[in-house]
């Protein structure tokens, strides 16, 4: 522990940074914390003002991306309560740059104490350690750092080419159009007019379970889900909870305080830490809401052990029956994440066959690649026991 405290891997903190920026919805592939590392490689690695601005310009890409920035790098290095918080700080004068970045007040907003370099080194070790920890190992000081990084993600699901077209600089030639310009021009040859289609979200609709054997990662879980439904555009994420009943709990955590809407989640479900009817539950989903409507074409995530108390037939039928409406179907089981684990629980075994993706969910990284793996990215390997 003494080494964590003077010294941390700078290549996996920037990995690790980047992992939960793309999580947030932020495009830092791998080219970008290529750049990142070499920046900082020319930099103080223990200046919260160079991590800071190194990151900033090499892993955003879009004006969009700096607010997503700034409170991603916030909630990951957790200052602490000394320390001054970020802002993003005004554009400078290109003729006194360096003068601004460095001695001005907007640098103020990002410069560390003379421990400051400590305190990041600290806050980066803690982070990674955090980031691979199981939920349910956490301590209450990890529970509340593993809040805030929870509360900066944004998932961005998969997309889809929309059926209706509208006027647009390339895709389809636009006849019409086309000829209205030529009249208009009194028969002039004109540039051609085109229709294109745009991509569009997918619903994404969440299944989370609440049930005994989910305890220790339903809090977690459910603050995931939270951040899945504040989506910027597109569809309405949809969230329900299993155990013994099915709870649509989609408007409680339409609150934009994460406490306020578990606290109201809390309220609302009757069956915490009960059993679980896997089969049922798919099944009244399917009856109430994904056949009319909210499956069809839409990415649908459980979040369970797959402990199946009932029939496993019934849940190997309702899944298929699920596969055939959704665009894809992903399971994220915590306990995947534990060494030796092989799915061979037989309300898991039930399941497979019909699931897209299986993914873990048992610690931030987990969900990292989860959110990774619903915005249509490449599903990691999910190692098991011979």
């Amino acid at each position: 522990m003494a080494a964590d405290r003077t010294s941390y891997d700078v290549t996996d903190t920037l990995v690790g940074l980047a992992a939960t920026l793309r999580a947030a919805g932020v495009d830092a592939g791998p080219s970008r914390v290529h750049a990142a590392v070499s920046a900082l490689a020319t930099l103080d690695a223990t200046s919260r003002t160079d991590v800071y601005w190194a990151g900033r310009l090499t892993l955003c890409s879009r004006p969009d991306d700096l607010d997503r920035y700034d409170r991603v790098f916030t909630a990951y290095f957790a200052p602490t309560a000394s320390s001054r918080g970020l802002v993003r700080p005004e554009p400078p004068r290109l003729h006194v740059v360096p003068a601004v970045l460095l001695d001005g007040d907007s640098a103020d907003a990002v410069t560390e104490d003379e421990s400051g370099g400590d305190e990041l080194r600290v806050a980066a070790s803690r982070t990674e350690l955090l980031r691979q920890k199981d939920f349910a190992e956490l301590g209450d000081a990890e529970r509340a750092e593993l809040a805030r990084l929870l509360a900066a993600l944004r998932l961005r699901p998969d997309s889809r080419r929309s059926r209706r077209t509208t006027p647009g600089r390339r895709g389809v030639p636009d006849r019409p159009r086309t000829l209205r310009r030529w009249v208009q021009a009194g028969g002039e040859p004109m540039p051609p007019a085109f229709r294109e289609r745009h991509e569009r979200s997918r619903r994404l609709v969440l299944l989370v379970d609440v049930s005994g054997s989910m305890s220790a990662y339903a809090d977690a879980l459910l603050r995931f889900a939270h951040a899945a439904s504040r989506r910027d555009r597109g569809p309405q994420t949809e969230v329900f909870t299993i155990g013994t009943r099915l709870t649509r709990v989609t408007r409680e955590l339409s609150h934009r305080d994460p406490e306020t809407a578990l606290r109201s989640v809390a309220a609302a479900v009757p069956d915490w830490s009960g059993g679980t009817r896997l089969g049922v539950l798919v099944k009244s989903f399917l009856d109430a809401w994904g056949q009319r409507g909210l499956a069809r074409g839409a990415v649908v995530v459980l979040l369970s052990d797959g402990w199946e108390r009932g029939d496993v037939t019934l849940l190997g039928e309702q899944m298929a029956r699920l596969r055939r409406l959704a665009h894809r179907v992903v399971w994220a089981n915590p306990r995947a994440g534990r060494p030796g684990f092989e799915p061979v629980a037989a309300g898991m075994a039930a399941a497979l066959p019909h699931v897209d993706s299986f993914v873990s969910g048992h610690s931030l990284a987990a969900l990292e690649e989860l959110a990774h793996v619903v915005a249509g990215g490449r599903q990691m390997e999910v190692r098991t026991s011979a």
